[in-house]
């Protein structure tokens, strides 16, 4: 009596089981899915460099480059950095973070030889009375000419820890 018992529900075990495991794995897909497309990362596939007259002086789109930089020892150079689509369109950012949510979010940069040019990312802080457009935090960067030579550094867009894009090629800089 048993075994006819346990025989009669054994189809309904497996159903039940198999839409268990279903349901479990579609759920697990959905959250890796919704990690990997976070909203606040950028999909960059390269970007631009500008002076403060809107002149580009450098360009970097998926690997292909155009443009140098190039000052005069003494000099500072401001460049806004705009990052780029697989288009070549620059890529709107939004800063619709919630009230007290913090990311290590921004620019960073390494590699450059300092004795020659100092390349540094500019602060976010606004100055009285100046108004910025920029809508990322730390998009500009500061390049000093130390000495007659030549240096390059790689840039890096961070965004909690990790980097959302790096240059695939070392951005060149020239100091006369």
């Amino acid at each position: 009596m048993q075994f006819l018992f346990l025989r009669s529900i054994k189809p309904y075990v497996v159903l039940l089981l198999t839409s268990m495991l279903l349901f479990t794995t579609g759920c697990e897909d959905d959250d890796h899915d919704d990690h990997d497309h976070e909203e606040g990362h950028t999909d960059a596939d390269g970007f631009k460099l500008e002076d403060a007259a809107g002149n580009e002086m450098y360009r970097e789109l998926e690997g292909a480059i155009t443009g140098s930089v190039t000052l005069a020892v003494g000099d500072t150079l401001e460049l806004s950095v705009h990052f780029l689509d697989d288009e070549g369109n620059e890529i709107e950012h939004s800063e619709e973070e919630e009230e007290g949510e913090e990311h290590e979010d921004g620019l960073e940069v390494s590699g450059n030889d300092p004795s020659i040019a100092i390349v540094e990312v500019e602060g976010h802080e606004e100055e009285e009375g100046e108004e910025h457009d920029e809508e990322h935090h730390g998009s500009a960067l500061h390049v000093i000419g130390v000495s007659a030579g030549s240096t390059s550094f790689t840039l890096q867009l961070m965004h909690d820890g990790h980097a959302d894009y790096t240059s695939t090629n070392p951005v060149p800089v020239t100091v006369n």
